[in-house]
């Protein structure tokens, strides 16, 4: 159990997309359903979170991110637009944005290297990269394990239509509002 998760959380932290916090919210449902503790589930997602931030931060941020970026042609090409706009974001709002980061999808798998490019100090990263993890895992995990719960409790009593019915007005909750602006604007 602990190895699926954690290399999950890990490797998407590090900045490769996987589907890390999508693993999160899964334990974090079983965990709801007695498969496992979710006080172990939030822990070892906050120590991936933490530790894969941690590696492309050093590995990929101030070891080998420049190199890598002049090395490819693509790459420097795709990075020169979007870079200096994310090392402002750092220089501007610093820790806020690594702690903001790992709760947005693309910035929790890049804001860690960024951060290295950037030059943020180390341990000014770590302590908001600590924060955003731990505060990250804690509330993705414990939202999957009571909506969890809460979803498998109304499927037992009321059945599986019950169930699909709380999945979409959920789902209406969640995009109506955009659907609307989209209807809206065009």
């Amino acid at each position: 159990m602990r190895s699926c998760p954690f290399a999950a959380v890990a490797v998407e932290s590090f900045g490769i997309p996987v589907p890390g916090e999508t693993a999160l919210i899964a334990f974090g449902v079983l965990a709801s359903r007695g498969h496992y503790s979710i006080v172990v589930v939030i822990a070892v997602a906050a120590a991936a979170a933490i530790v894969g931030d941690n590696l492309g931060f050093w590995l990929i941020g101030r070891r080998g991110g420049r190199a890598l970026i002049a090395r490819y042609a693509w790459v420097e090409r795709r990075t020169r637009h979007i870079l200096p706009r994310a090392e402002a974001l750092i220089g501007r709002y610093g820790g806020r944005a690594v702690f903001f980061g790992r709760f947005v999808s693309v910035l929790r798998e890049t804001i860690a290297w960024v951060a290295g490019l950037a030059g943020m100090s180390w341990p000014r990263f770590l302590f908001w990269n600590a924060l955003g993890g731990i505060v990250w895992a804690s509330g993705v995990g414990s939202l999957a394990y009571f909506g969890g719960k809460a979803l498998a409790d109304a499927v037992s009593r009321y059945g599986l239509y019950a169930g699909a019915a709380i999945v979409v007005v959920g789902l209406v909750i969640v995009t109506g509002p955009k659907l609307i602006a989209r209807f809206h604007s065009g």
